[in-house]
This record gives C-alpha cells, structure tokens and sequence, in this order.
C-alpha cells in the first residue's frame, strides 16, 4: 500500500475516533446535566394510580396535563398495584436501581429509604413557597421527616378503615347498625341467617385485612402508645396479652362466618364487587374506597350506602372514636437526581402536591392532609358524610406505616393463617420474632 496514502487513511481514522470520543464527551455531560442532545429532560415516575376511581384518573389526568404543559420534560410513567408497586420499589431499593420519582409511603418505607441514602430532601423546595409548606394539616409531614429533613409531602389523607354499609339490607332485615362489638356480632349472626354476605373480604394480597381491619381492632384493646412501644421494642412485647387479645378478636369475627367463604382467595378489587352486587351488607374498607363507590356502584347501592367505623371493643385501653391510616401517600424523588433533571422533578412535586394538585385530589373525593375548604354543594354527598365524620375522628398508626418490612410480611401473612384458625399465640410470637431482629439490626 502507498505509505501517502496510508498516512491519509490513518488520520481520517483517528479524526473519526476523536469525533465520536467528543460526541460521547458532550453526551455525558448532558446526562449528568440532565438534558438531552434535544434539549429535553426524562423522568421515570411509578405510581399505584391504576383503577378507574376518581382519585386515580384524576392523578393521572395531572400526570398528563404536567406533560402537555411542558413540552421541555418527558414523563416515563408506569402505574402498578399498591401491593405490587411496594414489592417492586423494595426490590429497586435493594439495587440502588429507584425511578426518579415514585409513590411512597410515610414512615417505615420513608426511614428505610432515607437509610439506604436513596432520597432526596425537599426543605429547599418547600422553604422557597411558605405558603405550600404552612398550609399542610399539624403532623402532615412527620411521617416523611427524618433528623430534620423533609424527603415528602402527602398527596392525600389515608384512613384505613371504615365500615361502609348498605342502610337498605340492613332495614330489610332489620338490623342495627353496631355501635358496640356485641351489636356487630348480632348483625353478622342475622345476616347469616338471612344469607347475605355479613363483610365482604379480599384477603388474597394479605394487605387488605391489616390495614382495613385489625390495625382497628388491635388499637381499640391496645391503645396506641402500647403498640408504639413495642414496634420500638421498648417495655412492649408483641406476645404480651392484650397483643393476643386482639388476634383473638379478629378470629372472633371470623369464626362468627363474617366473612364470605374463600376470602383469601379473591382481592380487595373483587371484594369491592360483592359489596357493588348487592350481595354483601358491609365492605371493611379505606378512604381511598369512596372514589371507587362513586365511580363504579350501581345507584341502588350507592344511593344507600352510610359510612361509620368499627366499633369501640368494651374493656380495650385505645380511644373509641379512631380509625387506623396515615397522612398519605407522597413522591419520593431519588437523590441521584442532579440538575435540570432534579429541577424537572421538583416541579412535577409541586405540581403533584402544591395547593392546586391538592384542590383537584379533593375534587376527586378524596380526603387531602392539606388545609383547603370541601365546596359541599359541587361534592357527592357520600363523600360530604365522610369529610364531616373526619371532623371528629383521630386517626391511629395502621400497622404497616410503623412496624419493619419483615414484620408487616409476617403480620399479613399471619393474619391470613389466623382467619383460617391459626393459634393467635404463635402467630404473636413470629410477629415479636420478625420485629426485634428488625430493631436489632
């Protein structure tokens, strides 16, 4: 070969090589800028908003109308099952592999993830808009606070547990709507007799009878500081007796047949359709239930469903007039963020959670930790009788917000052998056994 023009092909070689080393160069620093060669920013946002009830297509309308006003900022959006989502985002966090944004919940998974160094703070954020951090409700934010910093804010306000009814099977029968725990083993006994569904049950993704149901239950006997103690581990012992007391309530219900055969076999979606079919009297559910009520039951069953909670247990050490739940869900937004991408996920928080996302969440029926007004007249009136119960009932840890990730698996997974005639002793002493090797890490 000529040496000229071999010299020729060398250096357009290497020119070619320089070239692309320069393109790669400048890639890379766009990625960590956060923009890409088109000027445009990428965020992966998980959410849990995948039903057709209000609350999830109005979140999902926001996530769509953040998107067409800014045009600048690409949303990557995957929507999973609350289960499924907590599962995944577990998963991820072993990895150290987080979307950018995601749905997650106050304080067990927001201190475990604050742990494993996986969030970022927002103090900043909301110290530059007073007027979006001060109009929370007292305590919105404890849940998301750890050693001072903010890593979220709630979206919604989650009471976990409320016992909705249809006032048209209970008048055809005659019953009484319990007030006391001896009234509501008398309702589920007539029911029975009556062959209607006493409380329609989906236990199948173990979470359901947890949250819903025996956080309750367990703080009617407990009370509440007792079982702060002993997520601590400190002067309380998931084995003490009135832990026990109140597994054995929980089986008591479920002994009484107050729940359909095979409800651990069908989900909380399924369970929600026995009560829309007019086939059970009662459904044991969240706040977050009324918007799927208003969305898609039938106008017999909707028109009269009432909504109270489950009764006070004679003889328990908890307030009567509580329900378990949380604050709400927030966005966590992952610390890897820098830049324009970080700049990018700030403002969809905001636009998520800011006073005018907060006002369309309420609009959606529903209940929001942020202080804004219910415009009665515009709201349907289910959801008007529960902002106005809300006004005088406290809400209480449900279970799955204190206690460790390997103790809520127990818990749910026990809670289901419990049902099934399990011994409450020793589902106690898994659940102690789960939570002290949690605390003792």
């Amino acid at each position: 070969m000529n040496t000229s023009l071999f010299r020729k092909k060398l250096l357009q070689i290497i020119g070619v090589v320089l070239s692309i080393s320069l393109l790669a160069g400048c890639g890379g620093q766009a990625a960590e800028d956060g923009a890409g060669a088109d000027g445009k920013v990428t965020l992966t946002v998980w959410h849990n908003w995948t039903g057709q009830d209000a609350k999830a297509v109005s979140m999902r309308k926001q996530l769509e109308d953040f998107q067409a006003n800014h045009p600048d900022i690409v949303l990557e959006a995957e929507g999973l099952p609350t289960d499924g989502l907590r599962t995944r985002l577990r998963t991820v966090a072993a990895a150290d592999e987080m979307p950018d944004l995601f749905v997650m919940f106050p304080d067990a998974m927001t201190k475990e993830f604050v742990k494993g160094d996986l969030l970022q703070p927002i103090n900043e954020e909301l110290d530059k808009k007073p007027e979006w951090k001060n109009g929370f409700i007292p305590g919105a934010l404890d849940g998301f606070t750890v050693d001072g910093n903010i890593y979220s804010v709630p979206m919604n306000l989650a009471p976990s547990s409320f016992i909705y009814y249809n006032k048209a099977l209970f008048d055809q029968h005659g019953v009484k709507v319990p007030e006391t725990w001896d009234e509501l083993l008398t309702a589920v006994r007539t029911f029975n007799e009556k062959g209607v569904i006493p409380i329609a049950l989906g236990n199948k993704t173990n979470w359901v009878a947890q949250s819903t149901t025996f956080s309750t239950i367990a703080d009617r006997i407990t009370g509440t500081d007792w079982f702060l103690k002993a997520v601590a581990q400190d002067g309380a012992s998931f084995t003490d007796p009135q832990f026990i007391e109140a597994l054995t309530k929980l089986q008591e219900l479920g002994n009484a047949k107050a729940f359909q055969d095979g409800f651990n076999s069908i989900d909380e979606t399924q369970m929600m359709q026995l009560y829309f079919q007019g086939k059970a009297a009662m459904v044991i559910n969240g706040g977050w239930a009324l918007a799927n009520l208003v969305n898609n039951a039938p106008p017999e069953v909707l028109d009269n469903t009432h909504i109270t909670i489950i009764p006070p247990i004679e003889g328990g050490k908890g307030e009567p007039a509580t329900t378990s739940g949380v604050v709400g869900t927030g966005m966590g937004v992952s610390k890897k963020l820098t830049g324009a991408r970080k700049e990018a996920a700030m403002e969809l928080l905001y636009a998520l959670s800011g006073p005018e996302g907060q006002q369309v969440t309420l609009n959606s029926s529903t209940l929001v930790s942020y202080d804004i007004a219910l415009d009665e007249s515009k709201a349907h009136p289910l959801f008007v009788e529960l902002y106005n119960l809300m006004k005088n009932i406290k809400i209480v840890p449900v279970y799955d917000s204190k206690l460790s990730s390997a103790a809520v698996e127990v818990t749910n997974n026990g809670l289901q052998e419990l049902l099934m005639g399990g011994d409450p002793k020793a589902i106690a002493q898994k659940i102690q056994d789960a939570q002290a090797g949690a605390v003792a890490q």
